[in-house]
């Protein structure tokens, strides 16, 4: 699409969600909603309520986790928003439901068949990566390039940092899911083949997310994605407050997680709130002539 000379951004886009991509969302929040409450809420009871027994709890609750970011998510989707505010996530969420289709399949064995919950799991994970794709296939070529009339230009230097950081969780999930037998022995909590594998995919979430930071200063791109990301670390926090004795404390890599998770939600915090405080700052940007 050819760039507008009057605006700077793309010459016919709209900047608008479409309406297949309001009911992608529609159609996956409450499969959001029940799987925290069975994971986040009865973490003990996998074994009777859910498509798998995860064991121990402490992993039930850092899927959940990842699931209540996804409803925040999809949530802000259908709110009267614009595209550009939540096209970043949905390349992350891509990939997190690749990866546990993936994870189903190579782990069969590990799932309760014939009970609701699996039949649900399996359709959600074999059917969310085509329409999520299908959503960003759609929507190409939609986001204008330009920013909001109150936003603020993330400064290159807190990009790049961003930037980093998300990768050094993609990478180390991505360790996670493709070589799990080598994570297990020095996790911060036991884990199995499939549920480091699980776990490696909540990890990619905001390492997709960030590294689009690269390329897009707009801080309404992130801001309702980083909601997401907040939402999802104030209860990995609270689950590691929880679940403490699932902690393999004498582990160094236990201090290290804990330590890690809790230094993330207050510099993301603080990230969010001085952003927020920057754009309401700044005078509305001029209408073109």
């Amino acid at each position: 699409m050819a760039a507008d000379p009057e605006t700077g951004g793309r010459a016919g886009a709209t900047d608008r969600i479409l309406r297949y991509t309001k009911w992608v969302a529609l159609i996956i929040i409450p499969f959001l909603v029940v799987a925290w409450v069975l994971l986040y809420l009865l973490p003990g009871d996998t074994e009777q309520l859910f498509a798998w027994t995860i064991m121990p709890p402490l992993t039930a609750m850092f899927l959940a986790s990842a699931y209540l970011g996804g409803i925040v998510f999809f949530i802000n989707v259908l709110r009267p928003n614009t595209w550009h505010r939540v096209r970043h996530g949905f390349p992350a969420v891509l990939v997190f439901a690749t990866l546990l289709s993936i994870a189903t399949f190579l782990h069969w064995d590990r799932f309760h068949p014939g009970h609701i919950s699996f039949i649900v799991w399996v359709t959600l994970y074999v059917v969310t990566p085509f329409l999520v794709l299908a959503v960003l296939i759609l929507n190409r070529g939609q986001d204008p390039g330009v920013p909001d009339e109150r936003d603020y230009a993330l400064p290159l230097v807190v990009r790049v940092v961003l930037a980093v950081i998300g990768l050094c969780a993609l990478v180390a999930g991505l360790f996670l899911f493709f070589s799990p037998q080598q994570t297990i022995a020095v996790w911060a909590w036991l884990l199995t083949p499939l549920t480091a594998r699980v776990a490696g995919a909540v990890l990619t979430l905001p390492g997709v997310v960030n590294v689009w930071m690269l390329w897009d200063a707009r801080w309404s791109a992130f801001r309702w994605v980083f909601q997401a990301q907040l939402a999802s670390l104030v209860f990995i926090v609270a689950a590691l407050g929880l679940r403490r004795d699932d902690l393999l404390w004498e582990r160094p890599s236990a201090a290290l997680f804990v330590g890690g998770m809790i230094f993330s939600l207050v510099a993301y915090a603080g990230f969010y709130i001085w952003c927020d405080a920057r754009a309401r700052a700044l005078a509305p940007r001029a209408a073109p002539l």
